[in-house]
């Protein structure tokens, strides 16, 4: 019987096969939900978890090897109702990744692990991609940059974190992208917002900034006795413990302008904003989010033709490896 995370798969593969018939030169970036992961991965004890093996290479030839893959542990408020245990979330991750990969790169392969077991497996289909489609991860806790160093995937950055807080662990993902001759490919996520005039931007979009900041912080008020902070700090989440989620909902407009939460103002100042980006380093691509908070469809509409047209001329042909996506 198929899981959620099956059906989504599924519904994916009608999509991007549908969209890769008109558009041949863009890849397809599909972000595992982390509640579907766990379920994908969870079925290895029934079938194997060669199940999302099998969509994901299903997907990537419905795709023509476009399509990038992100895998992705859970936020910490997921698991009481899962009821999945905190402190395996980690180790359930590493063995479902680890089986993934076997599943990829080996004809034939078991695995003996503390929560999932295969024995004698073989499957098909392959992928277009070889040996699979770049994996992308995402999160917050050193160990995940550190991990996604080390294997050379992709990896997200959560677009709610203004580049003070994003700096320290993206400096991890580099040095252990460089310590096992991997190029960092970031995919930097900004809520953007574009019009020629400053007082119309702020009338337009302010509510739904603040709107795109408390919908994602909305799920922390679970997590707020000191009980429970305490075991977040203990089990490898203490992002969710240290405040930085909340501190987001109390932040004027200006602050969010101003800390570059958003790239929001007139076509010259986001270019100047992406520009400063990519002196960065690592940069592998700006996805920009322009249906945040509730905008009405004609803000968003406008404000993808306002990028293509005024921001991404900016750039073209000056760094080949950088792109923006939506």
């Amino acid at each position: 019987m198929p899981t959620n995370a099956d059906l989504m798969f599924i519904r994916l593969s009608i999509i991007t096969s549908s969209r890769s018939s008109r558009f041949r030169r863009i890849r397809l970036q599909c972000l595992l939900p982390p509640r579907s992961a766990r379920s994908a991965f969870a079925s290895a004890r029934r079938s194997i978890p060669s199940r999302s093996r099998i969509l994901i290479a299903e997907t990537d030839i419905l795709t023509n090897g476009r399509l990038e893959c992100g895998l992705g542990r859970g936020h910490a408020w997921l698991f009481g109702p899962s009821s999945l245990p905190l402190e395996e979330s980690r180790p359930r991750y590493n063995e479902a990744i680890d089986i993934l990969e076997l599943a990829f790169t080996k004809e034939k392969f078991s695995y003996e692990g503390e929560y999932y077991k295969v024995k004698d497996v073989t499957v098909v289909p392959r992928p277009v991609q070889k040996p699979h489609p770049k994996f992308y991860t995402g999160g917050t806790s050193d160990i995940t940059y550190q991990m996604a160093g080390e294997k050379g995937w992709g990896m997200f950055v959560p677009p709610l974190l203004p580049w003070h807080v994003l700096e320290a662990p993206l400096n991890i993902y580099k040095k252990a992208c460089a310590a096992h001759g991997h190029e960092p490919d970031i995919v930097y996520i900004r809520p953007v917002y574009i019009d020629e005039d400053e007082n119309q931007i702020r009338r337009e979009v302010e509510q739904a900034l603040h709107n795109f900041l408390a919908f994602n912080a909305s799920p922390i008020e679970s997590l707020q006795s000191e009980e429970k902070k305490a075991e977040l700090r203990a089990k490898g989440y203490g992002f969710y413990a240290s405040g930085a989620l909340e501190s987001l909902t109390k932040l004027s407009y200006d602050e969010i302008v101003e800390q570059e939460i958003g790239f929001i103002g007139a076509p010259e100042k986001v270019v100047r904003q992406v520009s400063a980006l990519l002196e960065k380093g690592g940069i592998g691509e700006l996805a920009i989010v322009s249906n945040f908070g509730g905008l009405e469809h004609w803000k968003s509409i406008k404000t993808q033709h306002m990028f293509a047209k005024h921001v991404m001329p900016a750039f073209r042909g000056k760094q080949a490896g950088a792109k923006a996506a939506d």
